[in-house]
């Protein structure tokens, strides 16, 4: 991922260095493994340990890995041979019984789950800045629109609510993912187990936090990363959500919130006036490449025979950039969230805007209640939303001039009261603890 998109610790994470840290563990964890079982001589795994200790991978180890992969072409032999020239003697024990997928599929398996924990970590922060915003306007009144048309009082708190719900399914969803995802395998060529055992492999395991995967052939299954690829891509419309949402509200027209606007900050090279929300229509375009990259991790669910390489160069690029690009898009529309401007006085213009409109279907209900069929009612209440649409004249005043309508004076402005819209506000609340 280009650097303009990547958080600090999703770099570290996928770095060419940190890749190397992580097949070490993997190879060493191996190693050790096979020293338990009594086939690599006691003591070895402590005295690469402390070598690896003493002169760490690094940079310089790196660069040398990619001069000996143009040599080799392989990188897993170029990795391992550039660990050997850094341990002499005891690097013969290293890569016993394994093949290459068997390092590079368990350690790519334990740097998403690095990977993850810190997007979950960061979907956290948004959740808890979602529902302080959500709490804080719990009950301040605006409209709510279907088809991008008013349609009938709600609260802003409400519609925050309904994010926060959102956010705690993708929640689950990651975690569900996580457990998906944190397998390793060390079952050899074609995954027979025929030069390691599957006692290596769960030692490895259990050393490194995961699980075993219960069957593999040269690679780990990739509906398990499609699964991964999945529910990142669902967060990220989970944020295009949140942020179109912004977007439309933040409009000149409607103007009810906006993106917070810092002290020198511009909008425009040509326009000083501009405050244009910038960090929204960002994460919709991030949100574009959560989606396409599902599809390539889609298509490398079908390998052929026990294994090919076809899945290897995507994975280079979409599993690094999609676990980073929800990481930065996670933590930019969090602090969109913390900085929001909202504007209860705004709600309320645009709430009246079409002149009490938005409580025709309880004016609807209420002439029902008097005993006009339904489809009386309705012409009575569409005939004068209409007049009302085209002249501008309140719905109320309307109803009360025409002869056919049965509600007069108090009986018909209790029908007009946003507050009876709302009396189920709490309960909503009430289903998450808030």
């Amino acid at each position: 991922m280009i650097d303009r998109y990547t958080t600090p610790e999703l770099k570290a994470i996928w770095s060419e260095v940190g890749r190397y840290q992580v097949w070490l563990e993997v190879e060493l964890a191996a190693t050790e493994a096979w020293e338990v079982l009594g086939e690599v001589p006691t003591g070895t795994t402590s005295r690469l340990r402390r070598r690896f200790q003493d002169d760490p991978l690094d940079e310089a180890f790196a660069g040398r890995v990619a001069e000996l992969e143009r040599i080799t072409r392989h990188d897993v032999v170029a990795f391992t041979r550039a660990l050997v020239e850094r341990v002499g003697e005891d690097g013969r024990f290293l890569h016993r019984g394994l093949t290459s997928t068997d390092v590079v599929d368990s350690a790519q398996n334990l740097l998403l789950r690095r990977a993850l924990d810190i997007v979950l970590g960061d979907l956290a922060a948004l959740q808890e800045a979602v529902k302080g915003k959500a709490v804080r306007y719990k009950h301040t009144v605006c409209v709510g629109r279907s088809h991008g048309v008013h349609a009938e009082p709600m609260t802003f708190g409400l519609k925050l609510l309904n994010f926060y719900g959102a956010l705690q399914r993708d929640t689950v969803r990651l975690e569900r993912a996580r457990e998906a995802v944190g397998v390793i395998m060390l079952s050899g060529s074609v995954g027979t187990y025929a030069h390691v055992p599957p006692e290596v492999e769960q030692l490895v395991a259990s050393g490194l936090g995961l699980q075993a995967d219960p069957v593999t052939n040269q690679t780990v299954a990739r509906d398990r990363h499609a699964e991964l690829l999945s529910a990142l891509a669902i967060l990220g419309t989970t944020l295009e959500r949140i942020a179109v949402e912004i977007r439309h509200l933040q409009r000149s027209e409607v103007r009810e919130v906006q993106e917070g606007f810092a002290p020198g900050q511009t909008g425009s090279s040509s326009m000083p006036h501009k405050k244009n929300p910038i960090a929204s229509e960002n994460i919709s375009g991030l949100a574009r490449l959560m989606r396409a990259n599902l599809q390539a991790a889609l298509e490398n669910v079908a390998l052929w025979h026990e294994r090919d390489i076809s899945h290897s160069s995507v994975e280079r690029v979409i599993l690094p950039d999609t676990t980073t690009l929800a990481s930065y898009a996670t933590r930019r529309l969090t602090r969109v969230v913390e900085h929001l401007v909202v504007d209860p006085r705004a709600m309320k213009r645009n709430l009246e805007a079409l002149h009490g409109l938005i409580y025709s279907q309880r004016v609807l209900h209420l002439l029902i209640d008097r005993g006009l069929s339904r489809e009386e009612a309705y012409e009575i209440v569409q005939r004068n939303s209409l007049e009302s649409w085209e002249t501008g004249v309140s719905l109320q005043t309307l109803l009360e001039q025409d002869p056919e309508n049965p509600l007069r004076g108090e009986a018909l402005a209790e029908a007009f009261d946003p507050g009876w819209y709302l009396r189920y506000v709490d309960v909503i609340f009430d289903r998450f603890g808030l």
